[in-house]
């Protein structure tokens, strides 16, 4: 099953608000990706490309460009659910 996204908003050291298609709001935090996969490292260094981020084609994950880029899974089982009132 996909969690589609619906919209990303790039927040303060190097977190992101995603919002899914289903209405459940999660953060989720890059910053462990640094050590984990090296182009991930250009998106610590550039904090202008960083805050490019946007929603993929159809909404089955996020970049930032052609070469970085996260599935809506990834996002949706490592996020942390946000509440909303």
């Amino acid at each position: 099953m996909f969690f589609k996204v619906k919209e990303v908003k790039p927040i303060e050291d190097y977190n992101l608000i995603v919002v899914f298609e289903n209405g459940a709001i999660k953060k989720y935090d890059i910053k462990p990706l640094f050590d984990k996969w090296s182009i991930f490292k250009d998106l610590k260094s550039n904090n202008s490309l960083f805050n490019q981020v946007m929603v993929d084609c159809q909404g089955y994950g996020i970049k930032w460009n052609d070469e970085i880029d996260l599935s809506c899974n990834e996002l949706w089982n490592n996020g942390v659910e946000i509440k909303t009132a």
